[in-house]
């Protein structure tokens, strides 16, 4: 599971890392939970990357109820090309959800202790992420958001049995691109290699989502 993680970077960094056209506006946000609007590239209607939000919580276009969303915040990398919630999905509106870093809480010695993993270079990481168009009762419409995910590497197996599908730079053009055929990715929906990541103690502070401070990615004293 992925369910709070961290983008604490300049426009400047974010444009330059997905080649934007222009600078977005980033606030830093140190512990993004489900619900909150998230940051995430797609391609524009002209082809180019473009930086939008995205409620975090997929709402499938055919429910009937927008709080199917708050249980929707992940998907399964090898069944969600099936999953009616999360086929179309899967198949025309793929994005990249920018991070600096994900939450998880490892078990230990009966509580459960908040690590925060990071790219080991201290860059960006893009999470594998899928967007839905929901059309509310009033002619409103919500776009909303899943991040997808997948075995956990030799890094995060004593933290958690999930963790996010992590995309290699190489990679954001081919999951982009809605023509790009389903079978071609399947080997983008694999475990991060875990010598590119790095994991580290946390407090507690993260566990509320009102705590949106830089304590909350700060490491542990010794």
């Amino acid at each position: 599971m992925c369910g709070r993680f961290a983008l604490v970077a300049t426009g400047e960094e974010v444009a330059a890392h997905y080649q934007l056209p222009e600078v977005p506006f980033i606030a830093p946000r140190y512990n993004i939970a489900p619900t909150q609007p998230v940051a995430a590239v797609r391609l524009g209607h002209a082809g180019a990357r473009q930086l939008t939000h995205f409620q975090w919580g997929l709402i499938p276009s055919w429910s009937k109820d927008p709080s199917l969303g708050s249980k929707m915040i992940n998907a399964r990398a090898e069944t969600a090309a099936d999953k009616p919630a999360f086929r179309a999905a899967f198949k025309r509106r793929r994005c990249l959800i920018p991070t600096s870093g994900f939450y998880e809480w490892q078990a230990t010695d009966g509580r459960k202790q908040p690590m925060h993993i990071h790219a080991a270079d201290g860059g960006l990481l893009s999470l594998a992420g899928l967007w839905e168009v929901w059309h509310a009762p009033d002619g409103g419409e919500l776009e909303t958001c899943t991040i997808l995910t997948t075995t956990p590497n030799t890094l995060m197996e004593p933290i958690h049995n999930r963790m996010p599908v992590i995309l290699d730079p190489a990679d954001y053009d081919m999951w982009l691109d809605p023509a790009t055929a389903l079978d071609q990715l399947n080997h983008l929906l694999r475990p991060f290699a875990p010598e590119m990541l790095a994991a580290y103690p946390v407090s507690t502070a993260v566990n509320r989502p009102q705590n949106d401070t830089a304590d909350c990615i700060a490491p542990l004293a010794a």
